[in-house]
């Protein structure tokens, strides 16, 4: 009876074989799922294999599309992984510039909570994503003690090295920075189409050879805060938009500029319909995330004001009918220069003070008008009024 079964199963052998060859081939030749990694060329990929190698690797940057809260969940899974086979890693943020650092460094040692860590990094004029994308990957930073550098720079010294160009900001000035390494006529093609694509972004009298020094400013900066940690000896895992990653662009590029080669580049990549293959080179590996709508933050207090900058303070432009503004008292060219007795620099400063209160909540403002001083009190809604 065993030799029946045997000779069966000899016989019925190569078919079985063929049908697995067949089956595995119409698995491979599937829509990647979410879940499943793929090589810079789109074929399945490991996660031991993909992460035994990226943990020998100096700099591993992490790409994302900032409004997408699946690639945030995706970088902090990447992030445990990496630090599990190298926990002497150090993260650098896109998100804030390298005046925030001292508040990352109270961040990560336990003296800040999270809405003193928002007013003392100014996250809201730094970035204009909420921080709850992030935090989840803050806390895990703060969780194992994990460095975290700011490797941006602010807008106005970005605006200053665009338009100005590098010789006209001394090098103490620009953290001695040296000036970038110039675009690939690819990068520039890419530039191209995404200039095209939004010129309502831009001001009137920008073209496009601003908009790539622009762009070769933020590469350059990252890269160089990046160089910078790595130069100490740890791996370096950069957080930042995928637009500055793809098909070794952007900040790779300088990177390599800059001496430092062994990198790579990992990047979300959100499930479709059609099922198209990436497009080959466009990262070392890809992360298939369930395709999503835009990170909406859950309805927030609103004080209805329309503002703008001022040298003394946020200088409010309109006050919306029948809004907290409104019943406060505060007229347009008010000038709020306090709130919750915190001076304020920029409007970012208030709209961070006024994501932060609760409903229900009186926040106290100081407004300048005709010269004097006033004190108002703006009262939040309760939680159960109707919107």
């Amino acid at each position: 009876m065993t030799s029946c079964f045997r000779s069966l199963g000899q016989a019925l052998l190569p078919g079985l074989l063929v049908l697995l060859f067949f089956v595995s081939g119409l698995v491979s030749a599937g829509c990647p799922t979410p879940g499943q990694w793929l090589d810079g060329k789109g074929e399945p990929l490991t996660p031991d294999a993909l992460f035994e190698d990226a943990a020998a690797a100096d700099v591993v940057l992490l790409g994302e599309r900032h409004d997408r809260l699946e690639h945030h969940r995706w970088q902090l899974h990447a992030l445990a992984a990496l630090h599990a086979q190298r926990p002497d890693l150090v993260i650098g943020l896109e998100m804030l510039p390298r005046e925030a650092q001292p508040a990352l460094d109270a961040w990560v040692a336990g003296e800040l909570d999270e809405r003193e860590f928002l007013l003392q990094s100014r996250w809201d004029r730094a970035w204009g994503f909420d921080a709850d994308l992030y935090f989840p990957i803050l806390h895990f930073a703060r969780m194992h003690r994990v460095p975290v550098v700011a490797i941006n720079l602010d807008r106005s010294l970005v605006r200053r090295l665009a338009h100005d160009g590098w010789d006209s900001v001394p090098a103490d000035e620009r953290y001695d920075i040296p000036p970038p390494a110039e675009a690939t006529d690819a990068y520039r093609a890419s530039l191209s189409r995404v200039f095209e694509e939004h010129p309502s972004s831009h001001h009137a009298e920008a073209d496009f050879e601003r908009f790539v020094a622009g762009q070769l400013v933020w590469d350059r900066a990252m890269a160089a805060g990046i160089a910078e940690a790595a130069a100490r000896g740890s791996m370096v895992v950069g957080l930042m938009g995928s637009g500055h990653l793809e098909y070794g662009h952007g900040v790779p590029h300088q990177l390599r500029d800059l001496g430092i080669g062994n990198t790579r580049v990992l990047l979300p990549r959100e499930a479709t319909e059609d099922c198209a293959r990436p497009k080959a080179g466009i990262a070392d590996a890809l992360f298939v995330v369930a395709s999503g709508d835009r990170y909406e933050p859950s309805r927030p207090l609103l004080l209805g004001v329309r503002i703008d900058d001022d040298p003394a303070g946020v200088r409010v432009q309109a006050v919306m009918p029948d809004s907290v503004a409104a019943d406060a008292g505060i007229e347009a060219e008010d000038i709020v220069v306090k709130a919750a007795s915190i001076d304020l620099d920029a409007p970012g400063d208030l709209v961070a003070i006024v994501r932060r209160q609760q409903p229900g909540h009186v926040l106290p403002l100081t407004v300048l008008r005709d010269g004097t001083e006033i004190e108002l009190l703006a009262r939040f809604p309760p939680a159960n009024d109707p919107e």
